[in-house]
């Protein structure tokens, strides 16, 4: 019962090592996993949606891929640095949240395979969503890219929209009249 025992064990092991058994004296290979990056030309770019200003920095695509099989483990995903600024002088900004679209040559939308999530972004953070004028969020970037878009010239813009709530900024001063200890 022992022997079988062990023999169960390695086999689970070489299963999930994806070797395969030939029996129980075979030793277990791990996976490896390797990051492939594709480069976004340009990395950074300038943003403007009305009064909200800023830049996406330090783009890439990166997938995850079964060394030597080529297998994709992990599919594409976008990275990078959103940074947003309200330039207004005197309205403030709440930030709802964004949506991205990838487009090819002929502007058409390049569609994220079936059962992955529509690229977002979300400025739920407390705290993050408003902008008084002047002021600046930065936010991590980290959405679905669609597999399609790999290849060679077939993707020829990102489009980033928007979504915020513009309110009218103002500050005044109040003065008030006061004494010390009856004075």
């Amino acid at each position: 019962m022992g022997y079988l025992w062990k023999c169960v064990g390695v086999t689970t092991l070489a299963v999930a090592g994806a070797t395969g058994f030939l029996g129980c004296s075979q030793q277990p290979t791990a996976l490896v996993i390797e990051d492939k990056t594709y480069t976004v030309t340009p990395a950074e770019v300038k943003v403007q949606a009305g009064i909200v200003t800023g830049a996406v920095t330090e783009m890439k695509v990166t997938e995850r891929v079964e060394k030597g099989s080529g297998r994709i483990v992990s599919p594409a995903k976008l990275t990078g640095k959103l940074v947003l600024k309200n330039s207004s002088t005197d309205q403030a900004v709440r930030l709802v949240g964004g949506k991205i679209q990838y487009m090819d040559a002929q502007g058409q939308p390049i569609k994220v395979e079936e059962g992955r999530t529509e690229p977002t972004l979300k400025f739920a953070t407390y705290g993050n969503e408003r902008l008084d004028p002047g002021q600046e969020a930065t936010q991590s970037l980290e959405v679905e890219f669609p597999a399609g878009a790999l290849t060679a010239k077939k993707l020829k813009e990102i489009r980033l929209e928007l979504a915020y709530i513009p309110s009218p900024y103002k500050e005044e001063t109040v003065t008030f009249s006061v004494s010390i200890g009856g004075q």
